[in-house]
C-alpha cells in the first residue's frame, strides 16, 4: 500500500513540475527570459536544496535521461527543417558546426586552464562539453518578442545549432578517451575515428530519412495513433543502429528529421506537430532532472570562476571561432556580430557535462557545477538582451503590412479549375495523396465520393469513380499529371 501511495504521490509531483514548466513558459513570453533558464530553476527548486528537498545523485540515470531526450530534441529539430531554406547556408552552418566548435573548445580551454588546478586535456574536455549552441532557445526568445531575422540568418543559427551538437559529443567522449588511454590512441586513429563516425552517422541518416515517408506513404493503417509509434520506433531503430556500427547517433538522427521533411507523406503535418511536441516534453524533462542533479550549495566555491569562463566564452572565444570560421563568406560585420552574440548554451553542454562522472574523474563535480552555472550566465545574460542586439545590429526583419484580399473573380481564376474522374485501372487507386508527390501546380482542391464531398489530405486514399476538383493554371502541367488518373475533361 505504502508502494501505491509513494506512486501516485510521485506521479501528482511529476505532473505538477510539467505544468509549473509549461505555464512558466508565459513568463518567458513576457519577460524575455529563456525558457530553459525556468526549467532549469524549477528542477533546482524541487532538488535537495530547495523547497521540494527530492534527493536525487544518480549520474548515470541523468545521463541516460539526457541521451533519450536528446535524439528526440534532435530530430524534432531536424524533421521542423525545412532544406530549401537551409541549402543556401549549407557551407556556412557546416562550417560553424565543425571549425567553429573545435575553435571555441580550444579557446575555452585556454581560460580553463588557467583557471582551475587541472590538467590540459581537462581543460579541453571543458572546453568541449561547453562548445555547443542551441538556437531553439534564441527563437524562442525572438518569437516571444514578435522579431523575425533577416535571411540568411534565421536558417543558419537553426543549421549550426542542429549540426554542431554531435561534434561535440564526439570532442568530448575522444578527450574522455584520450584521459583515459593517453598512450593507447594515436592521432590517425582519431582523424579516422572523426571521419567514421561523421560518415556513417550521415549515411545512415540520410538513408533511414528518407525511407519513412516512403514507408508512412504505403503503411496506410487504419489507426492515426499508430504512425506516432512508427516514427518513435523508427527513430530509435536508426540511433541504436547507427551506434553500433561505429557512427554518431546524434547526427544521424537530425539528418533524417531534415531528409524526411523534405518530402510528403502521409500526415506530414500532424507528426511534425507530434515530433514538436514530444520535443518540448523531453526539454522539460532533462532540464527538470539536471537540475535536481545540481546541489546549489556547492556553486559558490567555483562561482567567479564560472563567470569568468561565461564572460571569456561570450566575448572572446565564440567571436573570435565565428570571425576566423566565416572569414570568407558572404556575410556583413553585423550579421557577424550577432552569430557571435547568440552562442546560448543549452541542454547539451550540461548532458555532456555527466558523462565525465561516468568514467569516474576526479572533478567530475566540478566540471558539472561549473558547465551548469555556465549555461545559466549564458542563458541570462545573452538571452535577455537578444531583441535588443538584433535591433541594435540592424538584422530585424521588418515585417511587412498586413495583405487582404478577395477571392478572385476573374475568369481566368475560374478557367484554372478543372474536374478529373479517377477511372477503372487507374495506377492511383488504393495510393494516398502525400503517396503521389504531386507537383505544387496540380493543387487536389475536393474530392466528390458517391455525392459526399471530401477535404483531401496527404492520408487519403484515391478510390475509382472519384469526382476530383482540380486548381491548376496550366494546360502542359494538368495534362502530365491528368495521365497518372487516366482521366477526361468534363
Amino acid at each position: 500500500m505504502m508502494i501505491i501511495e509513494n506512486l501516485e504521490f510521485y506521479i501528482v509531483l511529476a505532473a505538477s513540475l510539467m505544468l509549473l514548466s509549461v505555464f512558466s513558459s508565459k513568463i518567458s513570453d513576457k519577460f524575455g527570459i529563456p525558457t530553459l533558464f525556468i526549467f532549469l530553476g524549477l528542477g533546482m527548486l524541487a532538488g535537495s536544496d530547495g523547497i521540494l528537498g527530492i534527493h536525487f545523485d544518480n549520474p548515470n540515470l541523468a545521463q541516460s535521461i539526457g541521451t533519450l531526450a536528446l535524439i528526440f530534441i534532435l530530430f524534432g529539430g531536424g524533421i521542423d527543417t525545412s532544406w530549401k531554406a537551409i541549402k543556401p547556408v549549407l557551407k556556412e552552418g557546416l562550417l560553424l558546426s565543425t571549425i567553429g566548435v573545435l575553435l571555441t573548445a580550444l579557446l575555452t580551454a585556454v581560460c580553463a586552464y588557467y583557471l582551475f588546478d587541472v590538467s590540459m586535456l581537462e581543460a579541453l574536455l571543458m572546453g568541449a562539453i561547453i562548445s555547443s549552441t542551441d538556437a531553439a532557445a534564441v527563437f524562442a526568445i525572438l518569437r516571444a518578442k514578435g522579431i523575425s531575422l533577416k535571411r540568411p540568418l534565421a536558417p543558419l543559427l537553426e543549421l549550426e545549432s542542429g549540426s554542431n551538437d554531435p561534434m561535440a559529443i564526439f570532442l568530448t567522449l575522444t578527450i574522455l578517451q584520450l584521459i583515459f588511454m593517453p598512450e593507447g590512441t594515436s592521432f590517425f586513429e582519431l582523424i579516422s575515428s572523426f571521419v567514421l563516425q561523421f560518415l556513417i552517422g550521415g549515411l545512415m541518416g540520410y538513408l533511414f530519412g528518407i525511407l519513412l515517408p516512403a514507408i508512412l506513404n504505403r503503411l496506410h493503417l487504419s489507426y492515426y495513433g499508430l504512425y506516432p509509434v512508427f516514427s518513435i520506433a523508427w527513430i530509435l531503430l536508426l540511433f541504436g543502429a547507427t551506434a553500433l556500427l561505429g557512427g554518431n547517433g546524434f547526427l544521424a538522427v537530425y539528418i533524417a528529421g531534415i531528409a524526411a521533411n523534405a518530402r510528403e507523406f502521409t500526415h506530414k503535418k500532424n507528426l511534425v506537430g507530434f515530433h514538436d511536441g514530444l520535443a518540448w516534453i523531453m526539454q522539460i524533462w532533462v532540464f527538470l532532472t539536471l537540475g535536481l542533479l545540481v546541489f546549489p550549495s556547492e556553486l559558490p566555491t567555483i562561482a567567479w570562476q564560472s563567470v569568468t569562463i561565461a564572460l571569456w566564452l561570450t566575448f572572446i572565444a565564440r567571436p573570435i571561432s565565428v570571425f576566423l570560421t566565416l572569414v570568407r563568406t558572404h556575410l556583413n560585420l553585423n550579421e557577424k556580430l550577432f552569430i557571435a552574440w547568440v552562442g546560448l548554451r543549452g541542454a547539451v553542454p550540461i548532458v555532456l557535462a555527466t558523462y565525465p562522472f561516468l568514467k569516474g574523474l576526479e572533478h567530475s563535480s566540478m566540471i558539472f557545477n561549473t558547465v551548469f552555472l555556465v549555461v545559466l550566465i549564458s542563458l541570462l545574460m545573452q538571452g535577455m538582451s537578444l531583441p535588443w542586439v538584433a535591433r541594435f545590429l540592424g538584422v530585424e526583419e521588418s515585417v511587412p503590412a498586413p495583405y487582404t484580399a478577395e477571392v478572385p473573380s476573374s475568369p481566368l481564376f475560374y478557367a484554372a479549375l478543372k474536374q478529373l474522374y479517377v477511372q477503372k485501372g487507374a495506377e492511383v487507386i488504393g495510393k494516398s495523396l502525400a503517396e503521389l508527390e504531386l507537383p505544387s501546380e496540380f493543387l487536389i482542391v475536393l474530392i466528390d465520393r458517391q455525392g459526399k464531398s471530401l477535404k483531401p489530405t496527404g492520408s487519403t486514399l484515391f478510390q475509382e469513380n472519384d469526382l476530383l476538383l482540380i486548381y491548376c493554371d496550366s494546360k502542359e502541367h494538368f495534362d502530365a499529371v491528368s495521365k497518372r488518373f487516366k482521366s477526361f475533361y468534363m
